[in-house]
């Protein structure tokens, strides 16, 4: 017999679940979140999305005040990583006031594993216990990948520079970051605009892989141009030398090395899945957990949620599709509620920005079968915030379908990138047209009258 019964388990207290149960709470459901951190947020909170931006934010603000004086400000390493510390514990007890007021959701710190497809043993300081589920929830998460390398163990991870009280204290006058996707491009402008001078060691061709290239050409362009990008560089191994790490890598054939004071292991992250998951008969694989656009798996009565189903390894993908999860298990299983991944914004937090949402002029040159598309632009060299704030790089994009100039898609790169995007998706979601931006007011003098702007030419 089962210890206790619930509603709904979740497996993990992230964006994949912490909504979910909030919401099925109200809808009178009892509800039991298993995290190991023993509070809500998940890794984003922990040590990805939420410390990484802060630190980016006070980065950009560093390199705004010496764009306009000249001087670059030592605001001291230690007082960014401080302020970044008490945004996490602000953000911890803002989740906890959530919890405690959703009394018919239990959060335990602890660790779950499947005994059934409806049972689940939960380890934690005070022992194990059994409990049964009508539904369960898997957003266990995912973490850093760390490739099997000689000296793998002397690079930091992002862990390392974002949680609190994080081990990196201390800015390095130089580092070299092993990847080139968005967690080291990112890490890369927010040190190289601190005064680090950054190397970045990219295995394949090109930075960001997977996102519209003519958006990364503009976005290489206006990036630091103190940060060294390698490419094509395959790390064979790190070791300590007398003055900091030296990276060992070849690149067509040739072996070189680079040396730095730090190094940054940034190749990408893993699904985390709990143990037991093989033995219930759903499809997985090293990518992530099979799901329907219901988030169900091959079980109708388990979801999977966030970065564990390997579909879009954002914070805010991970919330919609646990409130998809939690409509359709108040649904009885059936579905009701799809998720919707064609206009979810994806922003690079470089410095500057950039930001791109649904389907976009190079993703339509590589698919026969996407319609033509109508490309228009809006240059911020002509934009006055942009001018107010001395950043007049980038520009907004957009695609229209040819005929009925519906807005398929559209990217940024520059001012309020990450803000802008937003506006671009809802207007991608809710099938508007050209005509409808066109109409609408953007305010003045922001950047997102361009977005008007833009759509203007085309009429």
């Amino acid at each position: 017999m089962p210890d206790a019964e619930f509603d709904v388990v979740t497996i993990g207290a992230g964006g994949g679940a912490y909504p979910a149960a909030l919401r099925l709470a109200r809808a009178g459901l009892r509800v039991l979140l298993t995290d190991p951190k023993g509070a809500l947020g998940g890794n984003c909170l922990a040590e990805g999305c939420i410390p990484s931006k802060t630190m980016r934010e006070m980065a950009a603000h560093i390199r705004l005040h010496a764009r306009l004086t000249g001087d670059l400000a030592d605001v001291g390493y230690d007082r960014i990583v401080a302020h970044k510390d008490a945004v996490q514990t602000a953000r911890y007890a803002q989740h906890g006031r959530e919890l405690a007021a959703a009394p018919l959701v239990t959060l335990r710190k602890a660790v779950a594993r499947f005994v059934d497809r409806h049972t689940l043993a939960i380890d934690d300081d005070m022992g194990r216990t059994t409990v049964k589920a009508r539904h369960i929830i898997v957003a266990s998460g995912a973490d850093v990948f760390l490739p099997a390398l000689p000296g793998t163990d002397l690079c930091l991870t992002s862990r390392d520079l974002f949680r609190r009280n994080p081990t990196l204290t201390e800015r390095p006058a130089s580092l070299i970051i092993i990847g080139g996707g968005a967690i080291g491009v990112e890490t890369a402008s927010l040190f190289a605009a601190l005064g680090t001078r950054v190397t970045i060691l990219q295995r394949g061709p090109q930075i960001l892989a997977g996102m519209d290239m003519d958006m990364v050409v503009a976005l290489r362009a206006l990036l630091d141009p103190g940060i060294r990008i390698i490419p094509d560089a395959d790390v064979t191994a790190v070791e300590r030398t007398p003055h900091g790490l030296r990276v060992h890598y070849t690149c067509a054939g040739q072996a070189l090395q680079e040396e730095a004071a730090t190094v940054l292991m940034a190749i990408g992250r893993q699904p985390v899945f709990p143990e037991g998951l093989g033995a219930l008969g759903v499809a997985f694989d090293k990518r992530g957990i099979r799901v329907n656009a219901a988030m169900q798996t091959d079980l109708p009565h388990l979801y999977a949620c966030g970065d564990v189903n390997g579909r879009l390894p954002l914070f805010h993908a991970a919330v919609r599709e646990s409130l998809v999860a939690s409509h359709n298990i108040l649904a009885g299983n059936t579905p009701c509620d799809y998720m919707d991944y064609t206009a979810v914004p994806v922003t690079l937090f470089t410095i500057p920005p950039a930001a791109q949402v649904g389907l976009t002029g190079a993703v339509a040159k590589a698919g026969p079968s996407i319609p033509e598309l109508l490309e228009t632009a809006y240059a911020f060299c002509d934009d006055a915030r942009a001018q107010m704030q001395g950043d007049t790089g980038g520009g907004i994009h957009l695609f229209f379908e040819t005929g009925n100039l519906r807005l398929r898609g559209g990217w940024v790169v520059g001012i309020d990138a990450a803000q802008l995007i937003g506006e671009i998706g809802l207007a991608v979601a809710a099938g508007l047209s050209a005509h409808d931006l066109a109409r609408f007011p953007d305010q003045h003098p922001m950047a997102a009258e361009g977005i008007s702007h833009a759509a203007r030419t085309l009429l």
